[in-house]
């Protein structure tokens, strides 16, 4: 950030728009340029006034402030960058492997909250209803979904069961087990909690889709359903798998 204050003849002064020149005055010869920044001072006040210019990309952000039309001016340029291009997770609908949406949000929301802060990768771990019910005695049923949390102090787990109480849809296609960076998932938990319900969404290569039914105020009073959707790759180990 660079600034620099001027007064006298280093750099010419703001003059009152009733004192404007012949040639800063418009074809009528009677309004001032509308770009002149005297237009944002009215009468005899004393009053900082601020403008604020952007000629595109490249270019600095620049922030003009005066007390007055013909007083000293400050002028500050912020250098821009440019943004990094959005990256493109088109989730293929034909592909799901697994569709679930909880009854209310609070039942993933106390799920993610138990989990370590030192947590580094969470499993998503989902088989269809068919196979957890035909397990056989002696052998460990297989979870129809579990969340797994692994960090430096150990691993946790927690089973989900077959209630329509809390899971209000569950469609799963075939086994499957996609972990993702716990700092990517805590991304969404501000969106998880102002949310009603969610649904998670995986695909056949894993790419998790997670969107959050969040009531937001309408302008005219009462409530309306706007949706927040967050998707995340899975990490590289469990797509070769």
């Amino acid at each position: 950030m660079s600034s620099s204050s001027s007064i006298g003849s280093k750099h010419k002064q703001w003059r009152r728009a009733d004192d404007a020149s012949d040639d800063e005055r418009g074809d009528d010869g009677g309004r001032p340029n509308a770009n002149r920044i005297d237009q944002h001072f009215g009468g005899n006040e004393k009053r900082t006034s601020m403008r604020l210019t952007y000629a595109g990309p490249g270019h600095p952000l620049t922030l003009v402030l005066a007390e007055d039309s013909s007083g000293p001016t400050t002028t500050c340029e912020i250098s821009t960058f440019d943004s990094e291009p959005n990256l493109e997770l088109p989730f293929d609908a034909e592909q799901t492997a697994l569709k679930i949406i909880f009854k209310s949000s609070f039942w993933l929301r106390d799920a993610l909250s138990e989990l370590d802060p030192s947590c580094e990768k969470i499993t998503l771990i989902a088989n269809p209803v068919a196979d957890v019910q035909s397990a056989h005695r002696g052998v460990p049923a297989k979870p129809l979904f579990r969340i797994q949390g692994t960090g430096a102090f150990g691993s946790t787990e927690m089973d989900y069961p077959n209630d329509r109480e809390v899971l209000e849809t569950f469609e799963c296609s075939r086994g499957i087990s996609f972990s993702y960076r716990f700092a990517h998932i805590s991304r969404t938990l501000r969106a998880l909690q102002n949310s009603t319900k969610t649904s998670l969404r995986l695909e056949q290569e894993g790419l998790l889709s997670l969107q959050f039914l969040v009531p937001v105020p309408r302008p005219r009073g009462g409530m309306s359903d706007s949706f927040i959707e967050f998707r995340c790759l899975a990490l590289d180990d469990d797509v070769a798998q």
